[in-house]
């Protein structure tokens, strides 16, 4: 070694050091905003757990499209013999460092649950609402991992697969109430728009979800099956993709309805904001989707497609709770809350 070497490495060392510590201090900030957790942190922790759960969604789906769905073809092992991604003659590398990562990031996803958990119960005052709902994430994680299992165990059959999916569509509904509850009271909710209206939120809810079904339909019909050994719906494809842009146009309608509803009833801002911006991404999604389509689905835009599914669900959530009021955060539950909320 040179003298001219010396402080390279000194420096090296010094800046491997510097970023331990940091790593180590981002580290103690996320144990500390759990742990001496405020309504402000526990409200970060559930918009975290809103994001993770609808990124493994996607990552899932990229699995999927690059071939790597049985890259791991055990479970819960990656190989009959080990846990880690290890010589396959039957898996290549890189689908089974693919379908792996995917794997391990089911641990991030439960750490955020975990913090999700710690914050709610440690947050002062406790509100129970907040537990039970919290509650949801590490138990959903659980869940989703052993159903992980069965997926591969079946291999790759469609109904498992679009189990999977619809599993993290629920997870990403059960953190998104843990978002909205922590940002507002426990008062019983009061409508901010006429009940009418309030309705056709519930029926546009209950319309994507239908338009998310016949997605993974349509999905389970078409290529990209993750694997070779998979099977397929035996529908036909024209048409169970016919039905999907169907459902499309419905729920297009209703939020056009909604949003003009919203409108000329002079409406809260912030609700209108969000139906507007529902329609923004619905409208992007289907361009999308009808460009797959005239494509033949290259792998790359039906990733597109999953991603925009996620957040066609997460904006049709939010326009719903956008639409009633609990109070501001903080406000207790009380009868006179309870009479009001009634009209009385």
């Amino acid at each position: 070694m040179t003298a001219a070497d010396q402080p390279r490495d000194g420096a090296g060392g010094a800046g491997t050091g510097a970023l331990l510590d940091r790593a180590r201090g981002r580290a103690l900030d996320l144990f500390h905003s759990a742990w001496s957790a405020t309504p402000a942190t526990v409200r970060r922790w559930a918009l975290a757990a809103v994001i993770v759960n609808a990124g493994i969604a996607v990552t899932g789906a990229a699995v999927r499209l690059t071939g790597s769905g049985l890259g791991c073809p055990t479970w819960p092992r990656c190989t009959p013999d080990s846990f880690v991604p290890a010589a396959h003659d039957a898996h290549s590398p890189l689908n089974m460092a693919i379908e792996f990562g995917n794997r391990l990031l089911t641990f991030l996803v439960l750490a955020v649950a975990v913090g999700c958990v710690v914050a709610v119960m440690r947050v002062v005052p406790r509100r129970s609402s907040l537990v039970y709902l919290a509650w949801i994430q590490p138990l959903g994680v659980a869940v989703q991992a052993l159903w992980g299992g069965v997926v591969v165990r079946t291999l790759l059959n469609p109904v498992t697969v679009s189990v999977h999916f619809l599993l993290s569509i629920g997870m990403i509904a059960a953190a998104f109430a843990l978002y909205a509850r922590s940002g507002e009271g426990d008062q019983p909710p009061r409508r901010l728009v006429h009940r009418d209206i309030r309705t056709l939120g519930f029926v546009l809810v209950a319309a994507v979800l239908t338009l998310l079904i016949a997605g993974v339909v349509v999905t389970g019909t078409g290529p990209h099956s993750g694997d070779e050994a998979a099977s397929r719906f035996g529908f036909d494809i024209q048409s169970v993709a016919r039905l999907h842009a169907d459902a499309v146009w419905v729920v297009l309608g209703l939020t056009f309805a909604l949003l003009f509803a919203l409108h000329v009833t002079d409406s809260p801002g912030r609700a209108r904001r969000g139906a507007l911006i529902l329609l923004g991404v619905e409208l992007a999604q289907g361009v999308i989707g009808y460009v797959q389509y005239f494509l033949a689905v290259p792998a790359l835009l039906v990733g597109l497609h999953v991603l925009g599914s996620t957040l066609v669900w997460i904006a049709t959530l939010r326009v719903v709770y956008l639409m009633r009021s609990r109070g501001p955060a903080g406000a207790p539950f009380t009868g006179e809350n309870l009479l009001d909320a009634a009209g009385v």
